[in-house]
């Protein structure tokens, strides 16, 4: 991890995405040295992790795109994810999670069939009629290094059901992960997916991790706003 191994016990608190983005950038320009920049794309997770992704992008010169992920939720506490959907309809499904909490299939689908949903309208208001943001530029993910960038990972069920939906769509050179924060057990469990090197600036024990927020010094809510000022940008370039 970039900065556990400067700070030791102390509680690393990232200044905020902006900051995130810069820092990962600045390392992910020598994990990326070998790589042409044509042959990278830059994919961030919105909200936040668009937010760090534009500012990567900007960094290594190459494409920026974004992939739009869902966390399914747990029945009675929203913030605990039981798996998460990407935009193709790729689902990761936290098996053990979902049996130690005796969650139904119906349940399941059903929740699936609302995050899809969701996913639909954000879409909608993303790609504003396109099926990706490069969509009509001829840029695809296929044959290319992938960097998907988001602000930070409590499980890794949104990155995984993403890096499965590009795995499976695409097929791409290499898929590399940028996160600003993610517990260690969570950094483990994305190591034994389908990913070829993971970039995360900070990673706190399990016993010390109690969400995201908690690792930054200003964590405020990205707006759909922010999100379509960075598109309006990337479409005048």
């Amino acid at each position: 991890m970039i900065l556990n191994k400067i700070f030791g016990k102390f509680q690393l608190k990232i200044k905020n995405r902006e900051s995130a983005g810069k820092i990962l950038g600045e390392t992910l320009k020598y994990v990326l040295k070998k790589s042409a920049r044509p042959d990278i794309i830059v994919i961030g997770l919105p909200r936040g992790g668009f937010v760090m992704a534009e500012i990567i992008a900007t960094k290594l010169s190459c494409s920026l795109d974004m992939m739009i992920s869902k966390r399914l939720r747990a029945p009675h506490n929203e913030e605990v994810a039981i798996g998460a959907i990407a935009e193709d309809g790729t689902t990761y499904l936290n098996e053990t999670l979902i049996d130690e909490l005796k969650i139904s299939d119906e349940y399941i689908n059903n929740e699936i069939f609302y995050q899809l949903q969701e996913i639909k309208r954000l879409a909608n208001m993303y790609y504003q009629g396109r099926k990706t943001l490069s969509d009509g530029k001829d840029i695809t993910p296929k044959d290319k290094t992938i960097v998907i960038v988001d602000d930070g990972a409590a499980t890794g069920s949104t990155i995984m059901a993403t890096v499965r939906s590009l795995r499976k769509t695409y097929s791409p050179k290499r898929i590399i992960v940028a996160i600003a924060v993610s517990p260690k057990s969570t950094v483990n469990l994305l190591r034994r997916e389908d990913i070829d090197h993971i970039e995360v600036i900070t990673s706190p024990v399990d016993s010390n991790f109690r969400s995201i927020q908690q690792f930054y010094q200003n964590f405020d809510q990205v707006t759909d706003n922010q999100v379509l000022d960075i598109i309006h940008n990337v479409k005048k370039k």
